[in-house]
Parts: structure tokens; sequence; C-alpha cells
């Protein structure tokens, strides 16, 4: 597998590679359609100047987040793109049967070859009830401590090698590697890129046993990042994917013209996430609502601590905020997602982060 699938390239005066991450923010007063038509801007945008990759969450139950289904998204995507590299960050594997997610990004690899990524990750990216609903049972804790078998039955449909005798073995994910093997089939060499996700430290350490690149949620585990990122690169185990660990940070960044401006979206993205907590989940509210809103001492402690960790401000402020995360860190790649209630605002966000690092004019 070629590196730079992996490990990008950076441009213009970046760090390291940038990338995005998409959860389809609906703002109150606009529809999941205009969500998605916004994801169809941003990707093409982001391809336009120079940033890796496209991911696109996994969410459910959530009025304001219009990606449950981010195979669905990625097929949209795929149709409206042409180089950058596509994937989900991440699709909730307990959520699934492994075949179903090999079907599924099988086909989106044969939609757009060599460019698809497979993030997983072991939370059900919803609340205990919801989550019984999708695995049709009311064990709430069923697959997530099943994770290192469901991933190794999801790697063996995707490498079509489950051994002789295995219940599986005549079972083959379609589109795959069998086609090449069936009389007068020839199959794409590409296959999707497995990336594992995480918020603590037990994904970190599966990614580095099995040499697999990791993503980590700084943007809402800041306090675990530099400790999970450590215990990444201590278990790393050269594979044939990586020879070197490689790690990305999703990280919460917001640029606008006018600082101002950036303090009120980011006063509206800690109402939503408060709202969510207090299992109240609604729309991405609009800053005048949040201004509006009287925070309890409690509340307003939230808040604080929540948006310590959002990089928001000028383009300038941005800029030297990412360069400092990353150097404390040592992440590999920086993968930010906007949070405002328009979808003009976080499309600006991510030119103004563009233009500050001097990415490739559109």
């Amino acid at each position: 597998m070629p590196a730079d699938e992996i490990r990008g390239a950076v441009h213009g005066t970046a760090p390291v590679p940038l990338s995005v991450l998409d959860l389809v923010t609906v703002g109150a007063g606009s529809t999941a359609s205009d969500a998605l038509r916004t994801s169809v801007e941003l990707a093409r945008s982001a391809e336009a100047r120079g940033f890796h990759r496209y991911w696109v969450a996994e969410h459910h139950s959530m009025p304001g987040v219009a990606s449950s289904s981010p195979a669905v998204i990625l097929a949209h995507l795929a149709a409206h793109t042409d180089r950058i590299r596509l994937g989900s960050g991440g699709v909730m594997l307990p959520n699934h049967a492994p075949l179903v997610i090999a079907e599924q990004f099988g086909t989106l690899e044969a939609m757009a070859p060599g460019r698809i990524d497979l993030g997983l990750g072991r939370a059900p990216g919803t609340d205990g009830a919801t989550a019984a609903a999708l695995r049709r049972s009311d064990t709430l804790n069923e697959g997530v401590d099943d994770f290192p078998q469901q991933l190794a039955e999801l790697t063996r449909f995707l490498d079509d090698d489950f051994p002789d005798g295995h219940p599986y073995a005549r079972i083959h994910a379609i589109p795959g590697p069998v086609q090449s093997s069936t009389p007068g089939g020839v199959q794409s060499p590409h296959r999707p890129v497995l990336w594992l996700l995480g918020s603590s430290g037990f994904s970190a350490q599966l990614a580095g046993m099995l040499g697999l690149p990791f993503a980590f949620a700084h943007h809402f585990s800041a306090q675990n990042t530099i400790p999970a990122l450590d215990l990444y690169r201590e278990t790393f185990r050269p594979s044939e994917v990586l020879a070197e660990p490689h790690a990305l940070i999703g990280v919460s960044a917001l640029a606008t013209d006018d600082e101002a401006e950036a303090g009120r979206q980011v006063r509206a993205t800690a109402l939503n996430m408060l709202r969510l907590r207090m299992g109240r989940p609604g729309l991405f509210p609009d800053p005048e609502d949040a201004a509006r809103h009287e925070f309890s001492p409690m509340e307003e402690e939230f808040a604080a601590s929540f948006t310590r960790n959002i990089v928001h401000g000028t383009a300038d402020e941005v800029r030297a905020g990412l360069d400092d995360l990353q150097k404390r860190t040592g992440a590999d790649e920086l993968m930010l997602t906007s949070h405002a209630h328009r979808g003009e605002l976080r499309l600006r966000s991510y030119e103004l982060i563009a233009d500050a690092y001097g990415l490739p004019a559109a």
C-alpha cells in the first residue's frame, strides 16, 4: 500500500497534512438537505485547496447531526469529487455486522478506487437506548467488548482470507478480492484503508499492536490526547500497512473574518453540547438563542471547559493555535471540524485556514 494514502502530503506552510471531519451539522432554521448540500460544497472546496482527506462521522438520534449513514453520504461525495480521500470518522463497528461494513466499503472502493478510508470506532455514537435499537439487543455493551474479534472478522472479509474450515470460509464480501479469482474476473488492487479511532487508550493500544494508523478524538477528549498518542507509539509494531506509527487528531477549529463572530458561534457550540449531555439534543442553536440562554454556574463551568479546546478566532489566531497543538502532541495530521450555525460560515472557516497556510488556490 503506498504510504501517501495514509501519510498524505504537506501543502503551503502547514506543519502536517490537513484534513476535514464533517458532522453534517443542521442548524436551527435549516434542513438536512441544506446541510448535505453544504457537505458537497465543502468536499469540493477541500479537494481544490489540498486537504488530504474528508471524513464523515456516524451519529444517531441527534437532530442537529445528519450523518447517521456514512456510507450513503460518502457515495454522494464520491460522485462530486475526483481526488480527495473519503472515509468514515468513523463507522461504529459494534452497531453493524462486519460483513455489511465490508460490503458497503467495498462498494465505495469500487466507486472511488484508491481513495476510501474505513475508520472504525467502538463507541455507539449515540445514547444507550438508541444503541440497543440499532443492535436489536437489550445488552448495551454487546459488541463493544468484542471489538477486537469484530475487527478481525471485518479484516478477513475485506481480504477474503478466512481459513479453510471456518464457518465463513465460503462467504465473500462483494465487491471484493474474490472477484479476481473468479473465472474471467479482474479485481481492483485497492481495498479500503483501515483506521482505528478512539478517545481513550483502548483503541490506541490496539492500533499500535496491529500496526494500523490511529485517529484520536482530541475535539472532545483533549485530556487524553497525549497519553493515548504516547501509548499508541509505545505499543506500535510494524506491519504490512505501516512501518512507523501514524496518528492524526481531530481538532475543533473555527476561523472567522470577525473575532467576535467566532466567539458567538463557539458559545452556541457549547450550548449545543450542553443540551446533548443533558439528554436534550436539538438542532444547532442560533447564536442569538445562545446569547439569550441563562447559563447556571454549573453550565457556565461546563461551557468554559468545553470551549477551551476549540481553536477559534481570526485566521492568524487559528493558525497559531493549530501550530501549537501540533507541536505539543506530535500529531502526524490535523483533521479539522468546524461547527457553526450556518453552512456558509463553516465553508468560510476552511477557506480562511487554507489561506492562512498558503494552501493551493481553488
